[in-house]
């Protein structure tokens, strides 16, 4: 990559503004100030602004993120704060989430800057499996759990929600498995059997499990393993 491109992905300035960064010497690479932005860099050579290392990007990245109340998922929201905000990354703005959460759900999110990964988590085709833990306001009623086997109609839309898994933890408190993501499913389907969600928190995706040492707002980066369980046969 060239040096002003890197520059500028990083300090997030036009690559205009780069050229007048180096002509003021404030860039060195392996030690020498650099002036020209044509400069070909490699993935070895370490590159400082203002004695500050840069880090070269070599390859995707993915991590998990233990999202908590009152952040949306969007990479840039005008009235809320972004998850972006926990994630001490270069170039963090490049990151998005795989699957969002609304703003006041918790949880499992995972972030990347691999499109065709995330798609695989998305894509209505992949039918990927998502599991919450559901605080009601109400106490489950007992036919809820085949009502959701059986699928049930959504407001407003024309299919039947596909089958899923309803697991009672406590009086108002159930496990729940969907294969969906229809906008705030989860909540809709409870509305439609009579009760409400009052929290709502996301447990797994696909085979990736939230890290239960993950405090709310902590991050971490995804195993070899679990970035490969995304796409494999039957997840």
């Amino acid at each position: 990559m060239r040096l002003d491109k890197f520059l500028s992905q990083q300090l997030g300035i036009s690559r205009a503004l780069i050229v007048r960064e180096l002509r003021a010497k404030r860039v060195t690479v392996d030690g020498e100030v650099v002036k020209s932005g044509s400069l070909k860099l490699t993935p070895e050579q370490r590159v400082e602004f203002d004695g500050n290392q840069l880090l070269q990007i070599t390859g995707p990245r993915y991590f998990m993120l233990n999202k908590p109340q009152g952040y949306v998922c969007s990479t840039d929201d005008p009235d809320h704060p972004t998850v972006l905000y926990f994630l001490e990354e270069p170039i963090a703005y490049k990151l998005h989430a795989a699957g969002r959460l609304d703003i006041d759900t918790t949880g499992l999110v995972l972030m990347t800057d691999d499109g065709q990964w995330s798609h695989r988590i998305t894509a209505p085709k992949h039918h990927c499996e998502k599991t919450y833990l559901v605080t009601l306001e109400q106490p489950l009623a007992a036919d809820t759990a085949a009502q959701f086997t059986a699928g049930v109609q959504l407001h407003n839309e024309d299919s039947l929600t596909l089958p899923a898994q309803l697991e009672q933890l406590e009086d108002c408190l159930v496990r729940l498995t969907i294969s969906e993501g229809r906008y705030h499913q989860v909540k809709r389907m409870f509305a439609a059997v009579g009760n409400r969600v009052v929290a709502l928190h996301r447990e797994r995706i696909g085979a990736i499990i939230m890290d239960e040492d993950l405090q709310p707002g902590e991050y971490r980066p995804l195993t070899e393993q679990e970035i490969a369980s995304v796409g494999m046969p039957g997840r």
